[in-house]
């Protein structure tokens, strides 16, 4: 109770701490009082929107008409329709279940870090574990794991063990004293991240018969298709993302600084281990299956903290919500763009994500040390 008390008014005190944030969140709360309701729907509006675009496109009756019949157990009689059951159940619906779970998976653990690190610019790709994680994945490639039985799961692994050593690295070059500032966490971000994608490329260079695939995988977006990414992707996100759910109090408590935190009992390094691992499996996942595919951890926390508040405990499920639907629909936007050719979905999120980035930046250098993350 006394942790909880001691939350609520460092919340409210953030608040007066920002008065533009403060009168646009209360705007924004007073018509968005219960976001669950709001962004389930929008999550199956995008879906159904994904489903429906493509190279061949399906009209929404049609659409409706072969899910229903899947649904019912109904034989498809029309071969139009027999036909958009094919393209919808062998290649629409895996791909936008993998881009749903790799938006939830990098936003997901871009929330968790940026608690973690108490840094509003704490993101996979910017703090350098995508990169990282693309080198493990590359690796794994390189020896032509993902042709072995066990190949859905190694790469995974590979990356996993890459980001996570990448994160640790970026954390204790940018750590002074106590803090993670964010000048300091940026510039380490990009200085580890860019030395991974030179080894990155060096080996993508060393392996030519893997160079075209890995080329298409490193831009990000669903270089694979059929079921077998979706299998391989789900159990790793499933573990990370569940393990991050169940951190929303703890990750509010960090936020008054580790030594508050020891004194309302939080074992701080036990935890602060347990998030890094799990928002690393996560991010580390979503770069295996869909390659490198920045900002999406970065903007979706933030427009979710901007308008329901900073409670972790919310804004995580939330976070996780609202990441599978911004990929979603940058999934759709690449696929629409220059139809019927396909941009890489990285650019589509770099598009929206960099503009994103620089007014975060310059809001963070704004409001000061409460943004860095240091100690009041």
């Amino acid at each position: 109770m006394k942790a909880e008390k001691i939350q609520s008014r460092s919340f409210s005190q953030g608040a007066r701490e920002d008065p533009d944030q403060r009168s646009l969140s209360r705007v924004l709360r007073s018509w968005t009082s219960h976001p669950f309701a709001i962004l389930f729907p929008l999550l199956g509006v995008a879906a159904l929107i994904s489903l429906g675009v493509g190279g061949v496109s399906i009209p929404p009756g049609a659409l409706l008409d072969v899910l229903w019949s899947r649904l019912a157990g109904l034989r498809i009689s029309q071969p139009a329709l027999a036909t958009f059951g094919v393209i919808l159940f062998e290649l629409r619906l895996p791909r936008t279940i993998l881009m749903a779970l790799t938006g939830a998976a990098l936003s997901g653990s871009g929330a968790a870090y940026q608690g973690l690190f108490r840094n509003p610019l704490a993101d996979p790709y910017l703090i350098g574990v995508a990169s990282g994680a693309g080198l493990g994945a590359v690796l794994a490639m390189m020896v032509r794991w993902p042709y072995t039985t066990l190949g859905l799961l190694s790469v995974p692994i590979a990356a996993f063990l890459s980001g996570l050593l990448t994160i640790f690295i970026v954390y204790l070059l940018a750590r002074v004293g106590s803090s993670v500032p964010t000048t300091q966490l940026i510039l380490a971000g990009v200085a580890v991240g860019s030395f991974a994608t030179a080894l990155t490329s060096f080996l993508m260079l060393e392996s030519q018969g893997e160079l075209q695939r890995a080329l298409v995988w490193l831009l990000g977006g669903a270089a694979q298709s059929g079921w077998g990414p979706v299998v391989g992707m789900f159990p790793y996100v499933a573990a990370g993302l569940g393990a991050l759910l169940l951190s929303g109090y703890t990750l509010n408590v960090l936020q008054f600084g580790d030594e508050q935190a020891q004194q309302l009992g939080l074992p701080v390094e036990k935890v602060r281990l347990i998030i890094i691992l799990a928002a690393s499996l996560s991010s580390a996942a979503a770069v295996s299956f869909s390659g490198i595919i920045g900002f999406v951890g970065l903007v979706a926390p933030h427009i979710i903290r901007l308008i329901w508040g900073s409670d972790y405990r919310r804004l995580l499920p939330l976070s996780i919500l609202g990441g599978a639907i911004m990929l979603l629909l940058a999934d759709v936007l690449a696929r629409w763009v220059l139809a019927p050719q396909e941009l890489p979905v990285g650019i589509i999120t770099a598009l929206v994500g960099a503009p994103f980035f620089l007014w975060v930046l310059q809001r963070a250098k704004r409001n000061g040390p409460r943004i860095e993350g240091k100690e009041e």
